[in-house]
């Protein structure tokens, strides 16, 4: 008997701010004084998206695949980690239904870039753009986020996977 079984995972990345860095959010370069710092290019909505498929897949974290001590990953676009994720879940029969993610961040202000997000996120992962919702959210000026000190991303992946009984 065949079913399809769905499968639900959560994403979480932070990173702070620092000088001398670019912005990178949802693959699309922003224009701020200060960029995220991290071993790739530090794009928290697409580290918490591939913590989120990886985790709905129950194929690991971003870290176990990518790890941040190999210089192979130094300055990687996240983008081309995102197309990984997806080649290793269609290669365990996974299919994605919906992405949705929450970018926390005080400023800047990224209501006009979400479509070019949502865009460069179906594109990588091969799906359509109704696929995937970004969001965003400032922190009320409270704690480190809301101190303009870092950002941070949240995710949830619905997969499903067709299988036998």
């Amino acid at each position: 008997m065949t079913v399809v079984i769905p499968r639900v995972g959560i994403g979480y990345d932070v990173h702070r701010f620092g000088e001398k860095r670019k912005l990178v959010l949802g693959g699309v370069r922003i224009r701020h004084p200060r960029g995220l710092i991290g071993h790739s290019d530090a794009d928290v909505l697409l580290h918490a998206l591939c913590d989120a498929l990886l985790g709905a897949a129950s194929l690991g974290d971003i870290g176990e695949h990518f790890p941040n001590t190999s210089p192979a990953y130094r300055n990687i676009s996240s983008l081309v980690l995102l197309r990984r994720v997806g080649r290793i879940l269609r290669k365990n029969g996974f299919q994605i239904v919906h992405l949705d993610s929450t970018l926390l961040l005080q400023e800047p202000k990224i209501l006009r870039y979400v479509p070019r997000m949502r865009r460069n996120v179906a594109l990588a992962l091969h799906v359509k753009s109704h696929q995937v919702s970004v969001k965003a959210t400032t922190n009320e000026e409270l704690g480190f986020i809301g101190r303009g000190e870092g950002c941070a991303a949240l995710a949830i992946a619905t997969l499903v996977k067709v299988g036998t009984i």
